[in-house]
């Protein structure tokens, strides 16, 4: 498909929304605010309508496949989110878990990831309106320029490769961004075997990122020892403050921050907490460990996970970005935070993969060579 072509260098005009400076003074409100709340939140609004939201995982396509019928476009009450939802929320980029519900057999899971990818495709083609294909960063640029909601595929779930390097070209050519490191023998409790070390060089080559919320600490560890990219935890918050085993510890966000991968903090009541407050202490923690350039947000909206209350679908954004600014966060950070951050994540991909391709040939490594 055409939207699929990469674009690294997408025209100056369209560059314009990318290369706004972070630090760039945003308009001043119409008229005054009646209190301090409404102040704080029409701020907010200014500040995402420069500086939208990149959403880092959304359970959107597994909710539809289980309606008879919706409408996106004209908003659907069955779901958390919907166009004009993600309209409302300033949200500019949306990336589509493949993810596999628990209990799926096992045979099933490349079958069921590619029906799950063909249906976001088939999604978007019937929202022109309000959706884009998107897999490069200049793609994200040029639909949020173009007032769409770019929408990136993936995670998937690493199963999805049936142990197969071929399998993992194929899901890249249909437009797979994102794999999750977990749940395979080459991607354990035990760490990241041979194969799962040429598999994650691979990646690098195809430009398909390395999500590892979820995965062992040793397999991170390694994952972050091997990739020349950044990695993303896509729905990991601060387990020094939560202690769910999604959440990271201060060391290996430390570490994370060290190697300029990117933490997407979910707005989830199981990981962060039930109040708005609560997911602002996770990013200001964050943020303290890793540093400002090194943490994102990742709704996890439609994925059967409860939501604080005032954010309760992917509307709601601005209502975080209001607790930020409350709490002094900058516009710099918080440009970082919703934007910034994840694009520079697809970027340095995108440059790797490029330069990859031009010295290595595609492996033909198979698991039982390496790990048998």
């Amino acid at each position: 498909m055409a939207e699929l072509q990469d674009d690294l260098h997408p025209t100056t005009e369209v560059a314009a929304l990318d290369e706004l400076p972070l630090d760039a003074p945003l308009p001043a409100a119409a008229a005054p605010p009646a209190d301090a709340d409404s102040a704080l939140l029409e701020r907010a609004h200014t500040l995402l309508g420069a500086h939208p939201v990149a959403d880092g995982y959304s359970g959107l396509p597994w909710a539809l496949r289980l309606l008879p019928w919706y409408d996106l476009e004209e908003g659907e009450s069955a779901v958390h989110t919907d166009v004009p939802r993600l309209r409302q929320g300033h949200v500019r980029a949306l990336f589509c878990s493949l993810h596999l519900p628990e209990g799926l057999v096992a045979s099933r899971a490349v079958a069921a990831t590619l029906e799950q990818l063909d249906l976001v495709r088939t999604v978007v083609a019937a929202h022109p309106e309000g959706l884009r294909l998107a897999r490069t960063a200049g793609q994200v640029i040029d639909a949020a320029h173009c007032g769409r909601v770019a929408v990136l595929l993936g995670p998937a779930t690493a199963a999805a490769l049936d142990d197969s390097l071929n399998i993992l070209r194929v899901l890249h050519s249909l437009g797979l961004r994102v794999l999750t490191l977990t749940g395979t023998s080459w991607a354990s409790g035990a760490g990241l075997t041979r194969f799962g070390e040429e598999v994650v060089r691979e990646m690098n080559r195809l430009g398909v990122l390395a999500d590892l919320s979820g995965a062992s600490e040793q397999t991170s560890a390694r994952v972050l020892d091997t990739s020349r990219t950044p990695v993303l935890f896509t729905r990991s918050a601060a387990r020094a403050l939560r202690p769910h085993p999604a959440n990271l510890p201060d060391d290996l966000l430390a570490r994370l921050g060290a190697v300029q991968g990117l933490c997407m903090v979910p707005l989830t009541a199981e990981q962060t907490g039930p109040t708005v407050r609560d997911v602002a202490d996770h990013l200001d923690h964050v943020r303290a460990l890793a540093g400002p350039d090194c943490v994102g947000l990742s709704g996890t909206y439609d994925a059967g996970t409860a939501h604080p209350q005032e954010l309760r679908d992917i509307s709601c954004y601005p209502h975080l970005v209001a607790e930020l600014l409350r709490r002094g966060w900058s516009e710099t950070d918080l440009a970082l935070l919703t934007w910034g951050n994840m694009q520079r994540v697809l970027r340095t991909a995108d440059c790797t993969a490029r330069a990859a391709q031009e010295r290595r040939e595609p492996s033909t490594a198979r698991i039982a060579e390496l790990d048998g």
